[in-house]
């Protein structure tokens, strides 16, 4: 499979979080989450393309939290 572009959203496997491509090196992809935070890395064979359903879902949950307060 070909690896995600850099700014292309990706589902973790892994962890079934939903990222920003924001660097790769080799293998490696460095992932930021949908409002921002903490990023992670992840291997290219762990990820796989975001749908737009779950693009939408990981920017309202990021909503919900900010405005619980949860988020600065």
């Amino acid at each position: 499979m070909k690896p995600p572009p850099l700014g292309s959203y990706v589902v973790d496997l892994t962890s079934a979080r939903v990222g920003r491509v924001v660097a790769k090196v080799g293998r490696l992809l460095r992932l930021t989450p949908v409002g921002g935070g903490r990023e992670w890395n992840a291997d290219e064979g762990d990820v796989r393309p975001a749908t737009a359903s779950e693009r939408l879902s990981a920017a309202t949950a990021y909503v919900n939290a900010r405005s619980r307060g949860e988020l600065p």
